[in-house]
């Protein structure tokens, strides 16, 4: 099994990753694709000295059996290459396990894997009474649930409301003192 742990990238960004690049990197490894895993942490946040670096700065930890370390020159340079679309700085890391240190279970009642065809699709039906053009028009505001009071909630209304009047006469007295710096 070969895992894939990426840093610093978005964890959807990294789904649709694996998806497009799992094939690949099983014909690098010269191995099935049910070998090769990735894991997204939850948020997948990196910091460096107190600012978040994600996009900025990715570090990738790639985890497998020693048998595979003949590929890692290989698979550095397309994890690089491809990875660099979505970030601006890299670093792969390779952690080589030695054989017989992983133990593996599969329950042979089901799939190895969830796919886009084995998963069973819910669709719930809307509790709200609504007409199809009602659905098109629907405005948040009028959600009963929400609290205008509440200062936890995202103001939905105009937040420049009022406000046409001080950003004219800001723009009125920068141009003018533009003016005055121009004569001078």
């Amino acid at each position: 099994m070969i895992t894939i742990e990426i840093l610093g990238l978005d964890q959807y960004v990294i789904g649709h990753y694996s998806k497009d690049h799992t094939s690949n990197l099983a014909n690098l490894y010269e191995t099935s694709e049910e070998d090769i895993n990735f894991y997204a942490p939850c948020d997948s946040l990196l910091f460096h000295n107190g600012v978040e670096q994600t996009s900025w700065e990715t570090i990738v930890f790639v985890k497998a059996p020693e048998k595979y370390s003949r590929f890692e020159a290989l698979v550095a340079k397309y994890l690089l290459k491809t990875l660099g679309e979505f970030s601006i700085h890299l670093e792969i890391n390779f952690d080589y396990l030695p054989e017989g240190k992983t133990y593996v279970q599969i329950n042979p009642d089901y799939p190895r894997y969830l796919t886009e065809k084995n998963v069973v699709q819910v669709h719930e039906e809307d509790e709200m009474d609504m007409d199809d053009s009602d659905e098109d028009d629907a405005d948040p505001r009028d959600r009963a649930d929400l609290d205008p009071n509440d200062p936890n909630q995202i103001y939905l209304g105009d937040v420049f409301a009022g406000h046409q009047d001080e950003l004219d006469d800001h723009q009125e007295k920068t141009e003018e003192a533009l003016k005055n710096k121009i004569k001078h």
